[in-house]
């Protein structure tokens, strides 16, 4: 058998256990699933009034569900750097390096378990929104697919991110800490209010972080807005992430001693 075909056959068994313990032990990823579902009817129901500027709900709803959605991915993603943690923490992962198993398929079952997983989330809460009201406006064959593909691309420059924090944190809590900005960050971009209606102080951080091109991207894509440079903005953001998540964890792989 082939190299590859090795590295395919253990990352596939390694993809199938962290599904199966995603399934065992659900606590985590609901409750990381119901932040950004309480968040959504928090500020249809609640704040949407106020923040809509006298839109109404139903044009509010369009406006903030695109960036739920990219905040949903962020909030899932957590779960992978505690599953990482917990495993380099408790010993398996060293378990596992005494086996002959290809040793990149480690991590890679859980970067595609995470994606897969995200994607899920994805739709669970595309689900909630569409049942509260969110109707794409336009939005074809493509635009769809594209949105699909932006929402992959981003769970999986944030796993591999997320995927380093947990190799880095010496606990569970210390990784879930750590990648505590994967959720705060949406909070500060243009999820919930436009960019011109922050104040003019504020308005770079915003608008210079990886979340606010992806959302306008996806809101784009789903509603018809203009999305001028935030596509390849965004695309280039999901790819500098990935790869730089990617290095940081080979690296804390390979010099771990736990």
């Amino acid at each position: 058998m082939s190299s590859f075909s090795l590295a395919v056959r253990d990352s596939s068994t390694m993809l199938r256990r962290n599904l199966l313990h995603a399934r065992r032990y659900p606590s985590l990823t609901l409750n990381l699933l119901l932040t950004p579902v309480m968040l959504l009817l928090l500020f249809v129901y609640i704040f949407g009034g106020a923040m809509s500027g006298g839109a109404g709900r139903e044009a509010y709803i369009a406006y903030i569900v695109p960036g739920i959605l990219l905040m949903t991915v962020g909030s899932t993603v957590i779960g992978t750097a505690v599953s990482v943690s917990t495993d380099m923490s408790e010993g398996i992962i060293a378990r596992f390096r005494t086996m002959a198993i290809h040793r990149g398929s480690i991590l890679i079952g859980h970067v595609i378990g995470s994606v897969v997983q995200s994607v899920a989330s994805v739709v669970l809460v595309a689900a909630v929104g569409a049942a509260i009201g969110f109707r794409s406006s336009g939005a074809g064959v493509l635009e769809w697919a594209a949105a699909f593909g932006l929402i992959v691309l981003f769970a999986l420059a944030l796993t591999w991110i997320a995927v380093g924090m947990g190799l880095v944190s010496p606990t569970a809590e210390a990784a879930s800490n750590n990648a505590m900005p994967l959720i705060l960050l949406p909070l500060l971009s243009s999820a919930f209010v436009p960019l011109h209606s922050m104040p003019g102080w504020f308005q770079p951080v915003a608008r210079y972080q990886p979340f606010t091109p992806a959302i306008e991207t996806l809101r784009g894509l789903l509603l018809g807005t203009p999305i001028g440079d935030n596509g390849w903005i965004a695309v280039l953001w999901c790819l500098g992430l990935a790869v730089l998540g990617y290095f940081w964890a080979a690296s804390a792989f390979d010099r771990d001693t736990r």
